[in-house]
């Protein structure tokens, strides 16, 4: 779990000071928040989660260990396939998340039909995503989305807008199931190197091949 320490320092004949430290791992926020205490120079020391909530210690402690049972720190690589002419399309998703300290891979992939073009296969693939990490128990928490597509991804943040009603449908579905969980989400253009596992499976899932599997990663990996 990733938060921001913030914390008031202290000392006689000088004026409070307010400090706001970068964005740490839960635990090494608490062995820093421990080393201010012993200091004896810092007063209202406070933890903010990555939602913008903000924790006491004791507090803290308790909501750490508890997260770390869960499954947290999603990143969700998505693509979609389309073959021109055609009406179907394929979804390719790739979720990694953390729980009981390790590192989880999902893959999967969906068949779409009724797809009008590459565009809207981008848009079901992230929106199977969205089902997926509902499936998961994904709630409260912040998200970083990975893909290839600028249209999707700037649409999605409000960088572009979006005059297509396909698109326009798919757009207000993913929004609302985000919403609905609680996600907030931040957008991360990659190339089509890095998203090649989800372009795979997308590609996999148009030839009539499915996935569906969850892996725990080496560590480090």
């Amino acid at each position: 779990m990733k938060v921001i320490l913030k914390w008031v320092y202290t000392k006689s004949k000088l004026p409070n000071v307010a400090f706001t430290s970068e964005e740490m791992d839960g635990d090494i926020a608490i062995q820093i928040a421990g080393d201010l205490e012993k200091l004896g120079r810092a007063q209202e020391i406070m933890f903010v989660d990555d939602i913008g909530q903000e924790w006491t210690k004791k507090q803290f402690l308790k909501l750490n260990e508890k997260v770390k049972e869960e499954p947290h720190e999603f990143v969700i690589y998505f693509d979609g396939s389309h073959i021109p002419g055609e009406t179907g399309a394929g979804a390719g998703v790739v979720i990694y998340f953390k729980q009981n300290r390790k590192t989880i891979r999902v893959r999967y992939n969906e068949h779409f039909d009724l797809i009008e073009d590459n565009n809207e296969a981008e848009y079901c693939a992230l929106y199977a995503a969205c089902l997926r990490l509902e499936e998961m128990g994904a709630k409260h928490q912040r998200i970083i989305l990975k893909g290839d597509s600028q249209v999707v991804l700037n649409q999605l943040s409000g960088e572009w807008p979006c005059f297509d009603e396909a698109l326009n449908r798919w757009l207000d579905r993913i929004e609302n199931k985000l919403k609905e969980l609680g996600l907030e989400f931040e957008v991360q253009p990659v190339n089509r190197k890095a998203n090649e596992e989800a372009h795979r499976l997308a590609q996999q899932a148009l030839q009539g091949t499915f996935i569906n599997s969850l892996m725990e990663m080496p560590a480090g990996g």
